[in-house]
């Protein structure tokens, strides 16, 4: 077995995703942290300040859905590969297993400087600390009309995973037999950089059995794919043919989306039967609102050490909202890392101890390229002091040799792994 088959091993085992010597953290006075948001980051910090602080510290988390819902693996729902009850599952074990208070509402409004919280549904709560894991929003005026055509529901992204996906799914069911599924993809940094290629892959995957006539077009706003593009493309060569087509350097400026039109800035227009168009991305509106977003207005900045914000103290922020760091990519499994290192800062400094100095962070992006086979990419990356960043550690990782339904395999058990990890 090759050292990257060896990681890839370990991180679906999960066993390299522990916080190492955190076990017998002590206990201390009674300290309060609030937890906003319950995807991969904010479900997974909220569960290990309790089991790194021996159950002392007490812990709210504020999420507006009932349950949790994986945008990894999301696509396959869009495919009609897997169902939504595939990819959804409770919150009961957080507050079950770990007493976490898990209150499903949205937070309005953040003090930092009285350190408060205002919820959506009326009255405020207070934090010593406080997580944000906000995920991604839209900048939707990067585009002419596309939140007008989002809104009529004629134009979708389905890029945060739950009813849209559904609807999305809907659309490419409806579509006839030789029609055009067009999926446009920003500029990069956005969330999850093999998702987009993924989705075509599994989307012409079901328009090959069912709809054979059709066709799949990506066009791209980067100069060429941004993740796993060699294997990726060899895929769509050996497995689809002329049914699929890759057009770089394609930056979408505006849409119609009663014609299903899309406008570029420089090549010509494409009309499809559906238009999956991802909007430019930044971080959730709440980090914006409170004047955390430092990064030219979209993503926030941290101390890579602990992930507290760079604007305002005791306020950490992790998963997609984050400025990464090199090499850094804005996935599920890196905001599942995010969080453990924070928790166990956290819990570090309500305790009075110190923070680990060196801290590590690990990543594993499976992606479907149709129902069985599957690539993947995979990284460890350690913060070095001097520099005061994250940085990939050479010849930790790397991409698969080819891919197989091996891997498809170790897809399956990255996702359930991860789902117990985050919620179990």
């Amino acid at each position: 077995m090759t050292q990257r088959r060896q990681l890839l091993a370990g991180l679906v085992a999960g066993s390299a995703l522990g916080v190492a010597g955190c076990a017998s953290v002590g206990s201390a006075n009674k300290a309060k942290v609030l937890v906003v948001g319950g995807g991969y980051g904010g479900a997974t910090v909220s569960k290990y300040i309790r089991l790194l602080s021996d159950y002392s510290i007490d812990v709210m988390m504020v999420e507006p859905s009932a349950a949790f819902v994986s945008c990894p693996v999301s696509n396959l729902v869009i495919a009609g590969m897997k169902t939504m009850a595939d990819i959804t599952n409770p919150y009961t074990g957080l507050s079950s297993r770990h007493g976490v208070r898990v209150v499903q509402d949205r937070v309005a409004s953040v003090d930092p400087a009285r350190k408060t919280a205002t919820l959506a549904s009326g009255g405020s709560v207070s934090y010593d600390k406080l997580v944000l894991a906000p995920g991604i929003d839209f900048m939707w005026e990067q585009i002419e009309g596309l939140q007008a055509a989002h809104a009529a529901g004629d134009v979708l992204h389905a890029w945060k995973a739950g009813p849209e996906t559904m609807a999305l799914r809907r659309q490419l069911e409806s579509m006839r037999d030789g029609g055009v599924f067009a999926i446009s993809i920003p500029e990069a940094p956005y969330r999850c950089p093999p998702g987009p290629y993924e989705r075509a892959s599994v989307v012409a995957a079901y328009l090959k059995q069912h709809k054979p006539k059709s066709k799949v077009l990506i066009l791209d706003a980067n100069q060429d794919v941004t993740s796993k593009g060699p294997l990726f493309k060899k895929a769509w060569a050996e497995i689809y043919g002329p049914m699929v087509e890759y057009r770089p350097q394609h930056k979408a400026v505006s849409v119609d989306g009663r014609s299903r039109t899309l406008k570029f800035d420089v090549q010509d227009d494409v009309k499809a039967d559906v238009l999956n168009v991802l909007p430019v991305m930044r971080a959730g509106k709440l980090a914006v609102d409170t004047g955390l977003a430092n990064a030219n207005g979209r993503w926030c900045h941290t101390d890579f050490l602990t992930f507290e914000s760079t604007a305002a103290k005791d306020i950490h922020v992790i998963g997609d909202a984050i400025q990464v760091a090199q090499g850094m990519p804005k996935s599920g499994h890196m905001a599942n890392s995010h969080a453990k290192v924070t928790a166990a800062a956290i819990v570090a400094e309500l305790q009075g101890m110190e923070v680990n100095p060196h801290p590590m962070l690990t990543n594993v992006c499976m992606s479907y390229v149709d129902a069985t086979h599957v690539i993947h990419v995979a990284s460890v990356h350690e913060y070095q002091a001097p520099k005061k960043s994250f940085f990939t550690i050479g010849g930790s990782g790397g991409v698969s040799d080819v891919r197989s339904d091996l891997e498809g395999r170790y897809a399956e058990a990255w996702a359930k792994n991860i789902w117990a990890d985050v919620l179990g």
